[in-house]
């Protein structure tokens, strides 16, 4: 866990001590009070909505050794202080964000015996990051992103809450706008990257798949050589073959980098690939995983949906790279636990069985979730309900029409959709498509939709709740199950 001393800590992010003792220990970092532990740092932003800056005298009080402002601090805090001997730290350019990457790259760079795994995409990351952190983990003592902490201050936190006596770290990258991708690699310093795919997420903010193609790439700048366990091993990207945008990405980024490319899929060609892949009647993928050393190892994913294949294939390729037992990374993917709101299946018995798919949504993992729902076997009624998703920008409309277009060419006895602004589209675009309109339901709230729902809904029913995080189909997954 991080320790370091409070004149070691302005000095490798160029921040100014204005009260304390500069030799103090401060340790554990927390940008929430409540989380602050006796001794901790506690680094302050200026949200939107909340000043974190007010919540330095409680991190005082909770015990914190050192806190770190962006702002002015008010005679008050510098008094509470002094009575708690607790540092006073002003960040640089009061930029918290920047405080929390220096910190992160610092530590990251005197722990030169951590192995470091980047992962980052447009769908699929943190999938791929939890089969990446089991596969691993049935060698190496592994350190991974929590959930889908994986932005500015995510990545620097996975990092300094890493245990010392950790070998890998596998972490996650998100991004919202380019650079970003380039400043969480400079932090982590990865070895081994991969990048799950190239789709449609934060299009509304980047404006082009070839300018998220770019901004996913920026992942190679960060990437080292480093070694494991006596092996040395150089930049390695891993991308997915039927990509449109893997040699975009080859070519003009990783070889730019001197950065080695390998790719999965399901060709003869693939460094690793699935083949004679089937579904079980519960939707889950039986294949044969075919190495480079000619060894094949038949498999069954722990995870509903054929659009897995290839987030489960980047994960072996790279715990083959570790020279990990292929078996062993296999059996660590298939015992590990499934993350919460992600195609989760929950219910049965006496409720519907209902897939809980509602963390996140883009065109293309809604049509995966829709692949699953017409996958699984279903005795009762076959009901996808989806919410609207965010970050989708100007071709917002279009890429709605694309889903309900989609949903109408699966075998659905409802279509429910929930929203105010895109549903519309939707509902129009699947009628064009031939699905009846008695067969679709459209709601402005999700409690409108769970009222409608509940009542008719049987135990044998499968039912899909599919949307980005702010249409809360989670609640509508609760309300049906209450």
């Amino acid at each position: 866990m991080f320790s370091l001393d409070v004149a070691s800590i302005c000095a490798v992010t160029g921040s100014t001590l204005l009260a304390g003792d500069g030799a103090r220990i401060a340790k554990d970092v927390a940008i929430d009070s409540r989380d602050v532990v006796t001794d901790g740092l506690f680094v302050a932003f200026c949200g939107e909505r909340v000043d974190g800056n007010a919540y330095a005298p409680a991190a005082i009080h909770n015990g914190a050794a050192c806190v770190v402002l962006t702002a002015d601090p008010t005679d008050e805090l510098l008094d509470t202080a002094a009575k708690n001997t607790c540092a006073v730290v002003r960040a640089q350019d009061d930029d918290g964000e920047e405080f929390m990457l220096r910190l992160a790259q610092a530590w990251r760079e005197m722990h030169a015996d951590w192995f470091v795994v980047g992962v980052t995409g447009s769908v699929g990351k943190t999938t791929t990051k939890d089969m990446l952190a089991a596969a691993i983990s049935a060698q190496y003592k592994t350190h991974a992103t929590k959930g889908n902490f994986n932005n500015l201050i995510g990545l620097p936190l996975t990092i300094l809450s890493a245990p010392e006596d950790t070998q890998v770290i596998v972490a996650e990258m998100g991004m919202n706008h380019p650079g970003e991708i380039a400043r969480l690699a400079a932090a982590a310093h990865p070895t081994l990257a991969v990048i799950t795919n190239v789709g449609t997420s934060h299009i509304g903010l980047l404006g082009s798949r070839e300018n998220i193609a770019k901004a996913k790439a920026e992942i190679v700048s960060g990437m080292v050589q480093d070694s494991l366990e006596g092996m040395q091993i150089k930049p390695c990207l891993y991308l997915v073959s039927s990509d449109d945008f893997s040699t975009y990405i080859a070519t003009k980024y990783a070889q730019a980098s001197a950065v080695a490319t390998s790719y999965v899929g399901t060709s003869t060609h693939d460094n690793l690939s699935a083949r004679n892949i089937k579904l079980t009647d519960e939707g889950y993928v039986c294949c044969n995983v075919y190495y480079e050393d000619g060894d094949i190892q038949p498999v069954q994913l722990p995870i509903p949906g054929k659009h897995l294949v290839n987030d489960y294939l980047l994960a072996l390729a790279v715990a083959d790279k570790l020279a990990i037992n292929h078996k062993a990374s296999i059996e660590g993917i298939q015992h590990m636990p499934q993350t919460h709101m992600r195609l989760e299946i929950v219910g049965g018995t006496d409720k519907p069985r209902i897939i809980d798919d509602s963390y996140n949504a883009s065109p293309s993992s809604m049509a995966a979730a829709l692949d699953v729902l017409a996958s699984l076997p279903c005795r009762g009624k076959r009901i996808a309900v989806l919410g609207e998703m965010g970050e989708m920008g100007k071709m917002a409309r279009e890429l709605h029409n694309y889903v309900g277009a989609y949903a109408a060419a699966k075998p659905l006895d409802m279509l429910v959709l929930i929203g105010s602004e895109f549903v519309g589209g939707m509902r129009e675009a699947a009628i064009t498509m031939g699905m009846s309109d008695d067969k679709i339901e459209m709601f402005e709230s999700v409690d409108a939709a769970v009222a409608a729902l509940k009542p008719i809904l049987e135990p044998h029913d499968v039912v899909l709740a599919k949307a980005s995080r702010a249409s809360a189909l989670d609640q509508f997954v609760k309300g049906v199950l209450a």
